[in-house]
């Protein structure tokens, strides 16, 4: 009740307030999240040094803690549950086959390629296939080149075809996916997981017409499109930002598959942590009363996770109360969204107190526990009290995640940045190429463009070889910043490296017109809002954002 009743004092007062956080001393920091070494000066080299940054992806929309979104790119790289192919030991011939294939794709035809494969005394295992499809997934065409390879020594079995459907799909190239699934079908091979591939990809292209079009398909396969299969439609719509399109089909199917609170749980999740709407997360939450659907725990922890993103930590606490009251024991997830919130609104006391609430009844804070209070206090700049926390947890024996140091990545300068890297690469954490997205993104927000084109030259450094999203990112940046010259040097360097052409970047990089006396524009340009789809007749046209599906 005490922290409803400061839940309440902070609402009534919070449109004076200007910002937030207000910077405090260090020594404001409650003793559970201070470490004995924050008054020694060994601390600072400890946890990092004396700058810091923190990262954002996660573009998507409102920036999170558990969230990171990166720049469009031409490829989509969403896992979709994949992991790379599992290997006990590397296989000694990889870096050959690798080397060979990028040599003889410059051949004239397929049969003089393969007769060089044949002839390089390269045995063929499903391994060794499978694991050069994986290094090659971003060059679709020398992985299929692979694939067909592994195909004709009758090498490519089952995990085999997904995982190059898979890459297939990334790269947009789903009439050639569409066959090897043919393919699978007639060697009376399990399609099922390819088609669910197939599902999450489409969605990931913003086309969920096909995505929703391939479930029903699943017939022709000789498959049940049973509810498993509708779960991993809907779950996939939501991923990549198509809600509206979601919530309609669970609706128009609800006699196949009746509505409950795990099919209403997957389009809240959608609004609550992929776009982070707020009004139409009420909404559902009222629509599952209209159909009698009880909320259950998953369904509060969504909303009190929304409510916490957005900062409103009234409703946040009073949905945490509502839980308990209705008898549903709240999670780790619920008391991080509390942690979450308590840290944004400079209410570290508060934090605390839940902190040691979690320990009460039994639930142990873990790095995301931490990075619901890193994460914060970066976003505001309170980059030392971030380092206490870092040390804190770190005394806790808790190791610091990829996302506890790109939310570092925010917060410091050039100098900073770097050295947030190297922190990275000692603990074996990276830096990978969506940390460098993520600083790109923030120096091009800042205006900084020669220190974009520094970390551009720090890449090499870290092995971190870029990728088309990488140079879209730099490409787009500098040019919005005016550097067209520069730009346009690293654009020849794409193309020059086997990257496909961008009609977008094209068209960004021609002379702008010069207007009657002004000066040319250098802010950032506007981007054309992606027109949306209407699957059913009488769709709601509720505003939507569009989700990127970039994420490795």
């Amino acid at each position: 009740m005490a922290l409803l009743f400061l839940a309440r004092r902070l609402r009534r007062t919070h449109s004076q307030i200007i910002f937030p956080f207000l910077v405090q001393h260090p020594a404001t920091i409650p003793s559970f999240f201070r470490s004995p070494l924050t008054q020694s000066l060994s601390f600072l080299s400890l946890a990092f040094h004396q700058t810091f940054f923190i990262s954002s992806k996660t573009p998507l929309l409102t920036s999170h803690f558990s969230t990171l979104r990166s720049l469009s790119t031409q490829t989509l790289n969403y896992l979709f549950e994949l992991a790379p192919p599992p290997f006990h030991d590397p296989d000694p011939q990889e870096p050959a086959l690798l080397h060979l294939l990028k040599r003889v794709a410059h051949f004239s035809s397929e049969t003089e390629a393969m007769a060089s494969l044949d002839e390089s005394g390269i045995k063929a295992t499903q391994g060794l296939v499978c694991s050069v499809i994986w290094a090659l997934r971003e060059e679709w065409r020398l992985a299929f080149l692979a694939f067909k390879w592994g195909e004709k020594w009758a090498t490519a079995g089952q995990n085999t075809y997904e995982l190059m459907i898979w890459v297939l799909g990334n790269h947009r190239k789903f009439n050639m996916a569409w066959c090897l699934i043919r393919d699978l079908y007639r060697s009376s091979m399990d399609t099922r997981r390819a088609m669910f591939i197939m599902i999450d990809r489409y969605a990931a292209a913003s086309d969920p017409c096909k995505a929703i079009q391939t479930f029903h398909t699943m017939e022709k396969f000789r498959m049940t499109p049973d509810e498993e299969a509708f779960s991993t439609l809907l779950k996939a719509l939501c991923r990549y930002g198509n809600i509206e399109e979601a919530e309609e089909i669970m609706l128009v199917n609800k006699k196949l598959f009746p509505l409950d609170a795990d099919a209403f749980n997957i389009i809240l999740n959608g609004w609550c942590n992929i776009l982070v709407d707020v009004f139409e997360a009420k909404r559902v939450w009222r629509e599952m009363s209209k159909y009698c659907i009880v909320a259950n725990a998953t369904s509060y922890t969504h909303m009190i996770s929304c409510f916490s993103k957005v900062g409103n930590l009234f409703d946040s606490l009073r949905l945490y109360d509502e839980m308990k009251k209705r008898g549903w024991n709240p999670g780790i997830e619920v008391y991080n969204s509390l942690v979450y919130v308590l840290t944004r609104e400079n209410c570290l006391n508060e934090a605390y107190n839940i902190v040691k609430k979690m320990k009460k009844v039994g639930l142990q804070p873990d790095s995301s526990t931490y990075n619901s209070v890193i994460h914060p206090l970066c976003e505001a700049k309170m980059v030392d009290e971030a380092r206490n926390i870092l040390s804190a947890m770190k005394d806790e024996n808790i190791s610091p995640t990829i996302e506890t140091y790109h939310a570092f990545l925010h917060g410091v300068d050039f100098e900073g940045t770097v050295e947030v890297l190297n922190h990275m690469k000692i603990a074996g954490l990276g830096p990978s190429g969506d940390a460098f997205l993520l600083v790109l993104g923030k120096f091009f927000k800042m205006e900084q463009p020669e220190h974009a084109l520094k970390i551009w030259a720090e890449m090499k450094h870290f092995e971190v070889l870029p990728d088309s999203s990488h140079y879209i990112a730099l490409v787009e940046g500098l040019a919005s910043s005016g550097w067209l010259v520069k730009a346009r040097e690293y654009y020849d360097e794409m193309r020059s490296c086997g990257f496909l052409d961008d009609p977008k970047l094209k068209k960004l990089l021609e002379e702008p017109k010069q207007q009657s006396g002004s000066k040319r524009q250098r802010g950032p340009r506007e981007v054309k809002k992606s027109k949306q789809v209407n699957l059913w007749k009488g769709n709601r046209g509720r505003r939507k954002k569009r989700v990127n599906a970039n994420k490795k």
